[in-house]
């Protein structure tokens, strides 16, 4: 599903169990919200949480953060209940843990509609060899990587070893046109070590990364957004260009670099992700 310019630099996870978590967010600068009713609520809890995450989905103001739920998945006892109630609720997106064949997104369109939009967590062996099929289904709109549980899988803690599935991915998301963001950092109070990782996901290609706490917002936000030196060389790059056409010249040429169309379009949606992010700022 090809995606009109929005930010997903920042893509925060809030319990749906946690009253107060869902108030907050209201004012917090994220992009956009995971509200988790999969691993974030505990078991005894997850019937009532869906009734919380209903009721403030109805009644609190997002504004234009993009309002995302993971739902469990469809091999528990919870998942069905919770896309049920999706049915009446106010958000944007359904996310589905585990997705690794395209039966779950079917199901979700069946019961939502074919207009429904759905996000895939993109952490197991299987889902990340599938991830071109999956990438191209009409209804998937985003990939988020799920890192904890990839580790698990790939029996390896290290960013190294995920290095395939992570470009694979991406490549998968690119292909299709859709958002992908890199997983969270869980060591939330170092914020060294949050930025050198938002600095690798953005030199990946990421779109942005997910954050288990309101702390890490403001690095995701700054890492992933383009810079002010960017955007000026974007708007300079687009000036030379249209100067050169207009002399009947193929390229231009800026800073001592060659400027092709190619460079142009990159440097519009560079302007566009800025116009984008301001936006958004104006309206938190």
């Amino acid at each position: 599903m090809s995606q009109t310019i929005r930010p997903f630099r920042s893509v925060l996870y809030i319990p749906a169990s946690n009253a107060r978590a869902l108030e907050k967010a209201q004012s917090l600068q994220a992009d956009a919200i995971i509200f988790d009713l999969e691993d974030a609520v505990a078991p005894a809890e997850k019937t009532a949480a869906r009734d919380v995450l209903k009721a403030a989905l109805a009644e609190r103001d997002y504004g234009k953060r993009y309002r995302i739920v993971r739902i469990n998945g469809f091999d528990t006892e919870w998942g069905s209940g919770d896309l049920d109630m999706l049915k009446t609720a106010r958000f944007d997106a359904v996310l589905l843990p585990k997705l690794e064949t395209p039966e779950a997104v079917d199901k979700v369109t069946d019961a939502l509609g074919a207009e429904a939009s759905v996000w895939a967590m993109m952490e197991t062996p299987a889902g990340i060899l599938n991830a071109a099929q999956l990438a191209q289904l009409p209804a998937l709109e985003g990939f988020v990587m799920g890192t904890n549980d990839l580790a698990k899988e790939l029996r390896s803690n290290g960013r190294e070893a995920m290095r395939t599935s992570l470009q694979h991915c991406l490549l998968a998301a690119r292909a299709a046109g859709i958002v992908c963001v890199d997983g969270v950092y869980n060591a939330f109070k170092d914020a060294e070590g949050l930025e050198a990782e938002c600095i690798e996901g953005r030199n990946y290609g990421f779109d942005g990364k997910t954050l288990i706490h309101p702390a890490q917002l403001e690095i995701a936000n700054r890492i992933f957004a383009p810079s002010s030196d960017d955007a000026d060389l974007a708007r300079r790059q687009i000036e030379a260009y249209e100067e050169a056409i207009a002399r009947g010249e193929a390229v231009a040429v800026v800073d001592g670099r060659i400027v092709e169309n190619l460079h142009v379009e990159t440097a519009r949606h560079l302007l566009a992700q800025v116009e984008a992010i301001e936006e958004m700022e104006a309206a938190a």
